[in-house]
């Protein structure tokens, strides 16, 4: 008998395509469980969504046969749809076309999982601008300034 044995851990990040895009904080905790339920209909296992208006962070034990790409862009496309269908918005939403993709060991899915339960807390004292280039330096990958998606958002803190 073959079989095939893998454990990869995912965790994806990306942001709303600007500030008419924002999502209404009173529909987050839906559109994340919204979120869940597509990525695990697609086979996926392990899967926490979390997030704040101007970005999205899922986690999930990824099958070996998933193309990360394609995936994030099916998730992409499925919860825009719904999104739009909610009337959430007055405009059309769209997600940003950019993302992150980082690869955690079975040693660091606790500490990857609380970090994102924990995701409003984070952005008191940064944007998502700034804890995208503190993921991209984490995991040393290259990236240009210019490239990066902007920063539309407010720090959540009250200035002293």
């Amino acid at each position: 008998m073959r079989a095939v044995c893998s454990q990869i851990f995912i965790h994806i990040i990306f942001p709303v395509k600007d500030a008419n895009n924002l999502i209404p904080q009173e529909h987050l905790e839906e559109l994340h469980s919204i979120m869940a339920g597509i990525i695990s209909k697609k086979g996926q296992e392990r899967v926490i969504v979390g997030g704040t208006s101007s970005h999205i962070h899922a986690f999930f034990d990824m099958k070996p046969e998933v193309i990360v790409s394609n995936f994030i862009k099916s998730i992409k496309n499925e919860s825009a749809r719904f999104i739009n269908q909610q009337q959430w918005l007055t405009k059309k939403f769209s997600w940003h076309e950019d993302y992150g993709a980082f690869s955690y060991s079975h040693s660091q899915v606790e500490k990857v999982c609380e970090y994102i339960k924990n995701e409003e807390s984070h952005h008191k004292t940064m944007t998502f601008r700034e804890e995208f280039v503190v993921f991209l330096n984490k995991f040393d990958v290259e990236y240009d300034e210019k490239d990066l998606p902007v920063d539309f958002e407010k720090r959540m803190v009250a200035e002293l």
